[in-house]
């Protein structure tokens, strides 16, 4: 896609590549829509079929007739070692390492200042301005807590991370892939970068889990963070989950010294003692009912290669690029992801001067839902398991429909709802 060879951009050529795609009955596996062309799996995955049963029996079985023996004879209590487990595989981490729980932004507040800790003496934390917001926010709440003692340093650009890290670089912390644009950041490159000046890095993986392949051990991260809704269809608000490296575990107590992550939290001991594994980094008592939502959702990736997931990724995104640039020439769109798939990740974002927000309300009244991020950006993410080509095609073509005539250019469609 994206090539110097003019590209196929007939509704038959997206037949075939569907006819072709190793992925093609995974769609099955999902609920969606008749009516609707679905290109917001970035911001939350679809309806796993399974989901819907595996939560009545939890709510009418294990909770309704087990009550609190479900604890223990429904598993609930080593749920969030089970779920992290699950999606260890999925980030190139050890199912020792990875833990489901709370929020990403709960999560990243965890590991950042055990990470800082662990850097006593350095004061930077590394970022991007480009990181999403809650990342740096989270960073700036840290240094509150801490006194004012350290101090976000933010990259303009992503050229200019190396330059910054220096011996009192204590945290680089970064967004895997960007969600503006789609733009991916080299996990290897700047790890290695960041631990030969003596900085540990925190990745998060928000964009990147369940749609491209991530090794995080091979890559030596030290932390990563990442959400549950998004690729991998956890359902809103799903558990979030958390990466430590196992040389980092014991190391620190982090600061959410809740009673699940005391090393016998039915011991009752007045005072805490952390545990010395992953459990350490629980808090409260863990939402069985979302968890369960998620580890059902988890179950769509046995025996999914993730190298047929990325491929099929950088086909999506290449022909919608090549569709929307043929299509909707001269409509004043501007493409702001990567050219190079090998550089964006599983979305592909474009800008519009002045009616960004209201050609997104138009096309999902239309019935193709995308999403708007301020101030200018049109985003529209492609989830490998259930997208077809021939829903970017008919996607494109009602966007060129939008466009033709600025029929996007209506006061329903100016009128800005809280979510975006």
């Amino acid at each position: 896609m994206t090539s110097a060879t003019p590209p196929d951009l007939s509704i038959d050529h997206a037949r075939a590549l569907d006819a072709t795609d190793p992925l093609a009955s995974l769609r099955e596996r999902f609920i969606l829509p008749a009516d609707v062309i679905y290109l917001d799996g970035n911001s939350l995955g679809a309806l796993p079929r399974a989901v819907p049963e595996r939560i009545a029996a939890t709510v009418t079985g294990e909770w309704g007739d087990g009550l609190i023996r479900s604890w223990n004879d429904a598993g609930w209590i080593e749920a969030p070692r089970r779920v992290g487990a699950r999606i260890a595989p999925l980030i190139g981490g050890g199912a020792a390492n990875v833990i489901a729980a709370d929020s990403t932004t709960v999560n990243l507040f965890k590991t950042l200042s055990a990470a800082l800790a662990l850097r006593p003496q350095r004061t930077k934390i590394i970022t991007e301005t480009r990181n999403f917001p809650t990342d740096n926010y989270i960073a700036e709440g840290v240094i509150r807590q801490t006194g004012g003692r350290h101090r976000l340093v933010h990259a303009e650009q992503a050229t200019a991370i190396a330059d910054l890290l220096d011996d009192d670089a204590a945290v680089l912390m970064l967004t895997h892939v960007n969600y503006r644009d789609g733009s991916v950041h080299d996990m290897a490159g700047l790890t290695k970068a960041a631990h030969d000046a003596g900085a540990l890095v925190i990745w998060d993986l928000a964009h990147s889990a369940g749609v491209m392949p991530l090794d995080l051990a091979g890559c030596d991260v030290d932390f990563a963070i990442g959400c549950g809704y998004k690729f991998l269809n956890g359902g809103p608000g799903a558990p979030a989950f958390l990466y430590v490296a196992p040389r980092h575990l014991g190391g620190f107590g982090q600061p959410l010294s809740g009673w699940f992550g005391h090393a016998d939290p039915f011991g009752f001991d007045p005072h805490y003692q952390p545990a010395e594994d992953i459990t350490q980094y629980l808090c409260g008592t863990p939402p069985v009912i979302s968890m369960v939502a998620l580890e059902t959702a988890l179950d769509l990736w046995d025996g999914v290669a993730m190298r047929d997931v990325n491929a099929k990724a950088r086909q999506l995104t290449g022909y919608f690029i090549d569709l929307v640039e043929a299509r909707c020439a001269g409509s004043d769109l501007t493409l702001i992801s990567p050219r190079d798939a090998a550089r964006r990740g599983a979305q592909v974002s474009f800008t519009h001067p002045t009616g960004g927000y209201a050609i997104i309300s138009a096309l999902i009244a239309d019935g193709v839902i995308g999403d708007f991020r301020a101030p200018d950006i049109l985003r529209f993410g492609f989830a490998p398991l259930y997208t077809r080509f021939v829903d970017v095609w008919h996607a494109v073509d009602r966007l060129a429909g939008i466009l033709d005539g600025r029929r996007w250019d209506r006061p329903e469609f100016h009128a800005r709802r809280k979510v975006t």
